[in-house]
């Protein structure tokens, strides 16, 4: 949540401008775990976790601009999740529930 109102920036990866696969890496790195620098990628890290067994921590994928595990975020308890929306131009909280999220949602994975 320290990040949160970071811009968002397609390829970005640092604390000046994230893309949703940069924002998790590196928050994850921050915490000494290393995941891929992709959502496809990460998306085939740890084990799978059926949606009503989410803990915080867990990467929720969705399927948005190309097929598959095309987004990602972090979720944090509560039918919410932190990513880097493009919609907002930042890092901010989603709703598990937002019908876009609902229709586009992928799965999810426990890394840590």
């Amino acid at each position: 949540a320290k990040y949160k109102g970071v811009p968002y920036k397609f390829g970005g990866t640092t604390p000046k401008a994230f893309d949703c696969s940069g924002y998790v890496q590196y928050v994850f790195g921050q915490h000494k775990a290393r995941l891929p620098r992709l959502a496809d990628a990460q998306c085939l890290e740890g084990i799978f976790v059926l949606k009503k067994d989410l803990r915080e921590g867990d990467l929720v994928f969705f399927t948005t601009y190309e097929p598959g595990a095309s987004h990602v975020g972090i979720y944090i308890g509560g039918d919410k999740f932190i990513h880097t929306s493009f919609s907002q131009g930042i890092v901010a909280i989603g709703d598990m529930n937002d019908s876009y999220f609902v229709q586009r949602y992928y799965g999810a994975k426990r890394v840590l």
